[in-house]
């Protein structure tokens, strides 16, 4: 009678084998974060461990630390400044708008009256094209409601709120009440997983340096120096920086952020996209131009 059993025993512990393989696996994972760390950074260095020990992979460890920096975060750190908003003016000319549309890009913009803090409703760009068919249509019927979040909203919070309400875009206001800026979705979420690549991301060789429609270029910051003065025909120091991030990020004496502008050997370089602590993307212009624009507005 024993026997039998000792076999049925023998056969369970073969069963369990691989079972105790899995749990191994668990185990080296909780080996490594026990009996826990006892700080953010110390967190963040768990993770590192684990990479460098092949329990996750590069990719998963840079959205953990994106979703534990986020923590700490709030709209202010993230949110395009007033200044620097792309609105449309709700008394616009419908070519106007139009044209605005055209050169940013967006699917989405705030709409104003009287003064650009007085943000009165969003537009969907594809709206528009409704006052082409129709231009007695009154542009108002066709503004969705804004959203609107104070500066010191978390990120967390934030997130959740765009997930279950739908929206994709939030006004920013200050502790008076008046619009400090803009985020969007995609903002929040690039804080966690990078960059979200678009059709102006470089594939395959392409080149980092587009033309736009208005005549100005688009140069990723990961752009060397050297290329930068070969394109532009301009003579920026090439002896202490590589790229041309790295340059503009060492005149500036802080890492740019979204809106900021440098003007050097001639050229405006306003950051378009900054993320990780670097600037993904700068819209180049000629300073002269510039200043051609400024007098003809």
């Amino acid at each position: 009678m024993s026997e039998p059993s000792a076999a049925r025993a023998s056969r369970g512990a073969d069963k369990a084998a691989p079972s105790s393989g899995r749990r191994n696996l668990f185990q080296k994972l909780v080996d490594l974060v026990s009996p826990g760390p006892e700080s953010r950074d110390q967190l963040i260095e768990s993770l590192a461990d684990a990479e460098q020990k092949e329990l996750i992979d590069p990719e998963s460890r840079m959205m953990l630390e994106g979703v534990i920096r986020m923590a700490d975060m709030t709209a202010g750190d993230v949110m395009v400044p007033t200044r620097h908003m792309d609105l449309l003016d709700i008394d616009a000319p419908f070519d106007e708008m139009l044209h605005v549309i055209i050169r940013t890009g967006h699917s989405r913009f705030p709409v104003f009256e009287g003064r650009r803090e007085n943000v009165i409703g969003i537009l969907m760009a594809k709206d528009l094209l409704k006052l082409q068919r129709s231009p007695d249509l009154n542009l108002r019927t066709l503004l969705r409601p804004a959203v609107f979040v104070p500066e010191s909203k978390a990120l967390n919070d934030l997130l959740r709120d765009f997930r279950s309400t739908r929206n994709h875009l939030a006004i920013v206001i200050d502790e008076f009440g008046t619009t400090a800026g803009l985020l969007t979705i995609e903002d929040v979420l690039e804080e966690i997983v990078g960059e979200i690549e678009d059709e102006f991301d470089e594939k395959d060789g392409e080149s980092a340096i587009y033309t736009l429609a208005d005549g100005s270029q688009r140069v990723a910051g990961d752009v060397t120096v050297v290329a930068v003065n070969e394109f532009f025909e301009v003579a920026l120091p090439t002896t202490e920086f590589d790229t041309i991030g790295g340059l503009v990020a060492h005149e500036l004496g802080h890492v740019p952020r979204r809106g900021e502008a440098l003007t050097l050997s001639g050229l405006v370089f306003s950051v378009m996209l900054a993320r990780g602590g670097a600037v993904r993307w700068f819209k180049v212009t000629r300073a002269a131009e510039e200043a051609l624009g400024s007098d003809g507005a």
